[in-house]
């Protein structure tokens, strides 16, 4: 009896972590500028092909914590993590992970637009010609049609690939951004206020792209716009003073938070 009750329990488990898996998950991070603690025993599990919103006042952590998933924060000097984060259950901080290669799988696009100062094909070739995925011109020009497709920016561009990519528009070179990002086939895309620099015109595309990408991606993205975490986000974390406040499905967070400083925030009171 015993015995099967024992096999019950671990099918049930079993079953439950099969329904909600994380894509990542983060036990007691901690991050250090120096003396300065910037990032206070996180936890917190990202699902898988889904968006995650974080949000709270400016210099709260959000930034921080999202650079810590990439591992971009490895080029700060004074900058010390400390916890677990794992991707598939895999350490992305143990010693055999190659910070590049891993940069492969989580992709990022920044607050202002970067383009390569290069073509709009070459800007999206870059990354799948250094990490070797292509192995003839053919094989790169499908994958530079297929990355701008997703980035919903193909028609704007396909009769002028050989123009520069820093004479699109903002709202274009972000979406170039993005292309470049998925080019490399990676399985988290990381977005840093990706629309604080672009029109409203130009932010409902994007807005609408992101909603199109998470059907095969999973997207973090932080923002300071109550109505984009709103509109966007399945799931949303609220950061204050380096700690996360509490994280939970979107539709909680904006109109029934467990904490009275989540409320605060989204009310306009702070920040």
């Amino acid at each position: 009896m015993m015995n099967n009750m024992s096999a019950m329990t671990t099918t049930m488990k079993t079953k439950a972590a099969t329904m909600n898996p994380s894509k990542i998950s983060a036990r007691g991070v901690q991050v250090y500028y120096g003396d300065k603690h910037a990032i206070k025993d996180v936890d917190i599990e990202i699902h898988p092909r889904s968006v995650t919103a974080f949000i709270g006042p400016s210099g709260c952590g959000k930034s921080t914590f999202l650079r810590c998933i990439n591992r971009m924060n490895d080029t700060i000097s004074s900058c010390r993590v400390e916890g677990h984060i794992a991707i598939d259950g895999e350490d992305i901080y143990d010693p055999k992970v190659d910070p590049v290669q891993l940069r492969a799988k989580v992709g990022m696009v920044f607050q202002k637009p970067n383009p390569f100062p290069k073509s709009i094909y070459e800007n999206v070739a870059y990354g799948p010609r250094i990490h070797g995925l292509a192995s003839r011109k053919s094989d790169l020009d499908d994958i530079v049609a297929s990355a701008l497709q997703k980035a919903g920016l193909w028609n704007e561009v396909k009769d002028r690939l050989d123009a520069p990519g820093t004479g699109l528009s903002g709202g274009q070179q972000q979406r170039l951004c993005i292309a470049r990002a998925v080019a490399v086939s990676p399985e988290v895309i990381l977005m840093d206020e990706p629309c604080s620099a672009l029109d409203p015109i130009a932010t409902a595309k994007v807005e609408e792209l992101i909603h199109e990408l998470r059907e095969n991606f999973t997207i973090v993205i932080v923002t300071h716009s109550m109505q984009q975490a709103a509109r966007v986000s399945q799931r949303t974390a609220m950061f204050h003073l380096g700690n996360l406040v509490e994280v939970d499905d979107t539709d909680k967070i904006f109109t029934n938070p467990d904490d009275q400083r989540t409320q605060d925030y989204i009310m306009g009171r702070f920040g």
